[in-house]
């Protein structure tokens, strides 16, 4: 698709932001609305995300945006005829001590405010859910039933369907090089095939936003950094509607992953990655692996994980994430 001379809005970036500022434009009336990605939809960072649906945040804007997400997932797939994978499993967060618990109330009294359904639970409520779970240190918890998991691949691709359905053009293989402005107002971009004059740019480049906001003299705090998550063998008699589980003060999550368990490693103290630029080839690509910075202690693993000390060579994935300093 060649590139048009003029647009309202140019989004840089396909990936999963990318396509939903495109898609909500769209469903706003904005026809005259372009997406430049460098390489393909997803090859950033979505394509490996770990596609959980959660509700329960730390801020009332953060929460209003999750609650309206997981709505427009369960009724995206019907309205683009693009299947997202979305299923509402729900979730469980676990505390294991009486500071967790008491900082889940309060998350769980804010989300209630915004009508978000959630439950406290206690050990052996957690355990009837999620079966084969080791309760025995855990506290209590909190269920949301309409938490749950999606495909994120194929949520950016339904979002890219519904945004081209209300006339977003999506162009891919087309990298933006600068930023133009006049009168320090934003004017258009220029891109290896040429410029394109527009009213607004929005940076939805993730990883990359860093290096897209300095070229309009804008210091972006964000940079990369590696997360992990490991995939087990399959595993016998594991029900593809397991809820989602987190444990906070394990800094790990678990969900079904096709008669699998994928269990992420939140690191507290995240490795930064490509803080001299992320490498011009990079498309669908993973920083090199190695398991020494996974910080999930291995009896978590057994704690949530059915028959995990029989599972033989699992798979372990070094992704690079975005990470915002505080």
């Amino acid at each position: 698709m060649d590139i048009p001379a003029k647009a309202r809005a140019v989004i840089i970036g396909g990936g999963v932001v990318g396509c939903s500022i495109a898609y909500h434009l769209g469903k706003l009336g904005w026809t005259d609305v372009v997406l430049l990605e460098r390489k393909q939809l997803t090859c950033g960072t979505t394509w490996h995300a770990a596609g959980l649906i959660a509700q329960l945040r730390a801020t009332q804007n953060m929460t209003r945006l999750a609650k309206y997400s997981q709505e427009l997932y369960f009724g995206l797939e019907e309205e683009t005829g693009v299947a997202t994978g979305f299923k509402r499993n729900g979730s469980i967060t676990v505390a294991l001590t009486d500071e967790r618990m008491e900082e889940l109330r309060r998350s769980a009294a804010m989300a209630r405010a915004f009508g978000v359904e959630i439950d406290e639970i206690s050990p052996s409520d957690i355990q009837s859910r999620y079966p084969g779970l080791t309760v025995d240190d855990a506290v209590g918890g909190v269920w949301l039933p309409k938490d749950g998991q999606a495909d994120p691949v194929n949520i950016t691709q339904a979002l890219a369907k519904g945004a081209r359905n209300y006339g977003a053009k999506i162009i891919q293989g087309v990298k933006v090089t600068d930023i133009h402005q006049t009168d320090g107002r934003v004017t258009g971009v220029m891109t290896d095939q040429g410029p394109i004059e527009a009213d607004y740019v929005v940076n939805a480049g993730g990883m990359w936003a860093r290096e897209i906001g300095a070229m309009a003299g804008v210091a972006v705090p964000l940079h990369a950094c590696e997360h992990f998550y490991i995939v087990t063998e399959g595993i016998d008699g594991l029900t593809s509607n397991l809820p989602v589980l987190r444990v906070p003060d394990e800094c790990a999550y678990y969900k079904e992953d096709a008669g699998k368990i994928l269990l992420g490693a939140f690191e507290p103290n995240s490795k930064p990655w490509g803080m001299d630029g992320i490498p011009e080839d990079f498309e669908f690509d993973l920083p090199a692996r190695g398991f020494r910075p996974f910080r999930a202690d291995p009896r978590a693993c057994r704690r949530a994980v059915p028959g995990s000390g029989r599972s033989r060579h699992p798979d372990l994935l070094q992704r690079a994430g975005k990470l915002h300093p505080r």
